[in-house]
């Protein structure tokens, strides 16, 4: 028998499951619209009862169980597959109803129950889809001996025979034929019953996997099928280009039929759903104001949702174009030192640094820059360089760090070139660089950033330790030939023969009342013993309640960077 606690537990494992496979079920997205989002949504649908399932007791009923994802999910429901789903689950609150446990048959009631459900509120259901999926596994439920069957041994029945409908619905429905993929919902429906598998069938709650690397770049496996196959449709053939959803809480006397009308004689895709409380309404449609006005006289709305279509397979098709250029790139030999990223929708920012030495491009990775290229005094990368650096970060907006005036010109001519967003942080030095990385606010646009970040680089000084490569004249100041230079903020502000002497003097001379941190960068051509010296004779001649910090850099040119904030 499956007690309240079981069924809770398989159904966060398919929840976990739906989750860890989305981004894969979005690519399969082709039908009614390539629109690609069809495991986003049926993923926030069964997600929206994650922390009401999380909070119920061990002793809870099954009747309990399927009531709180019941009412979740209808709720929480986004998108025509996420109703659809939410409404197979409603069957399991409705056919576990009164019962504490529930043994093989009921689960086959239960899955029947919830078909009968989604066939009735789908305006016009096409087999082929995740709707065929559950009702052949159904059928083919039904017609086993349910008395002779644990629930395990019947859910796994349920999960083959739901496998097979789902590998023949490229056979029922031409368009996945055409683009060489199962049925989204389909197989967004199979993560799920899988993921309860492990629980009905193993005791194992399949786990939620961590986020990967926000540096992965998409795979190029699906490139040219599912919503990236080109000549699936055109623009043009969305005829019906906003998707709609919103809740109806109910007037007293509200009629979902009369609603149901309405929507169906203006859009089509119509799912419409409701319990006691609310009505759940999806639709795609010319006029979602429309809609929306109409809606209004049945009781108050909430949870809006309205995305233009057109624009998602638009973006889609950018994103095809992309993986198939990405697909090129990965094949050439040999590979380029920044290989092409298709750009992943799903990902708002990325970074591209220009800086030189290992340490450098190691600490711009720790605070999370994707590209460092190589570069800085004297060596100043190319447009292409920046361009190559830029496209090979899979964002839709990258943020870019010359970290030195004489290559902002570069980055800002990449703009011009580069096949996705580029914002140029005009930052002219390492600190400040490492100072804007610091101050990025993922919650906030690219134009907030942008000035948040400039704002706080702009408040960091910067000092340089070089050498003179030959006699000259600087700043009215004659120079000889292997003297240390001394420079603050791009002025020479001293000279000597000593490298430790004249850093440590730098930076007592850049410390302020109000400072608070230096940090002291070394170069390549400093032992790090050195360096460390040198690091406590800048923190004994600082005020008291400075704190100094040492990185190992190794630019070359410089022996010492400063960064004093």
């Amino acid at each position: 028998m499956i007690t309240g606690a079981i069924l809770r537990d398989s159904i966060l494992s398919g929840a976990n499951n739906l989750a860890n496979q989305r981004a894969r079920v979005d690519e399969l997205n082709v039908f009614p619209v390539p629109d690609g989002d069809t495991g986003t949504n049926m993923s926030m649908t069964i997600g929206s009862a994650r922390t009401e399932l999380e909070a119920l007791a061990d002793d809870c009923t099954v009747e309990t169980a399927s009531q709180v994802v019941a009412g979740a999910m209808l709720r929480g429901a986004r998108g025509n597959s996420g109703v659809i789903s939410s409404l197979l689950f409603r069957g399991f609150s409705k056919a576990l109803k009164g019962k504490k446990a529930a043994d093989a048959a009921d689960l086959v009631a239960a899955l029947q129950k919830g078909v009968e459900g989604a066939y009735k509120a789908v305006m016009k259901p096409t087999e082929g889809t995740m709707l065929t999926v559950a009702r052949v596994a159904g059928e083919e439920a039904a017609k086993a001996d349910a008395s002779s069957m644990d629930p395990a041994q019947m859910w796994e029945l349920i999960c083959n025979a739901a496998q097979a409908a789902l590998d023949n619905t490229p056979n029922q429905l031409p368009v996945l034929k055409k683009a060489g993929v199962v049925d989204a919902g389909g197989q967004g429906l199979m993560c799920i019953f899988l993921g309860m598998l492990s629980v009905l069938r193993d005791g194992k709650i399949i786990e939620a996997s961590e986020a990967p690397a926000k540096k992965s770049k998409l795979s190029t496996d699906g490139a040219d099928k599912g919503v990236y196959t080109d000549d699936l449709m055109t623009v043009e053939d969305i005829v019906n280009g906003y998707c709609t959803q919103f809740l109806v809480n109910k007037n007293e006397n509200a009629s979902s039929d009369k609603l149901r009308a309405f929507l169906e004689s203006n859009g089509d895709s119509v799912v419409v759903i409701e319990d006691d409380e609310v009505i759940n309404c999806h639709v795609h449609t010319q006029d979602p104001g429309k809609i929306i006005s109409h809606a209004l006289q049945y009781g108050y709305l909430t949870s809006f949702k309205i995305e233009n279509m057109h624009e998602q397979f638009l973006a889609r098709q950018k994103q095809g174009a992309g993986l198939r250029k990405q697909a090129a790139a990965e094949a050439s030999t040999p590979a380029n030192e920044f290989s092409y990223a298709a750009v992943d929708q799903s990902r708002d920012f990325g970074f591209v640094a220009v800086a030189a030495g290992d340490g450098l491009k190691t600490i711009f990775a720790d605070l999370g820059v994707d590209a460092v290229v190589s570069g800085g005094q004297t060596m100043n990368p190319a447009t292409e360089d920046i361009v190559a650096a830029v496209q090979s970060v899979p964002a839709k907006t990258v943020f870019v760090l010359p970290n030195n005036k004489n290559i902002i010109m570069a980055a800002e001519q990449a703009q011009k070139i580069a096949d996705r967003t580029i914002v140029v942080l005009p930052t002219r030095t390492i600190p400040q660089g490492i100072t804007a990385m610091l101050n990025f606010d993922p919650s906030l646009s690219a134009d907030e950033n942008n000035v948040n970040m400039m704002q706080a680089a702009d408040h960091v000084a910067t000092g340089l330790v070089t050498f003179a490569a030959r006699d000259s004249d600087f700043d009215g100041k004659k120079i000889k030939k292997g003297e240390i230079l001394a420079l603050e903020n791009g002025k020479l502000v001293a000279t000597g023969t000593d490298i430790t002497k004249t850093t440590y003097r730098l930076a007592r001379s850049m410390c302020k009342k109000d400072t608070s941190f230096v940090t002291v960068i070394s170069g390549c051509d400093v032992s790090e013993e050195d360096a460390e010296r040198t690091a406590q004779m800048v923190q004994a001649k600082c005020p008291s309640g400075v704190e100094v910090t040492h990185l190992v850099g190794g630019q070359p040119v410089y022996y010492y960077i400063i960064s004093v904030e």
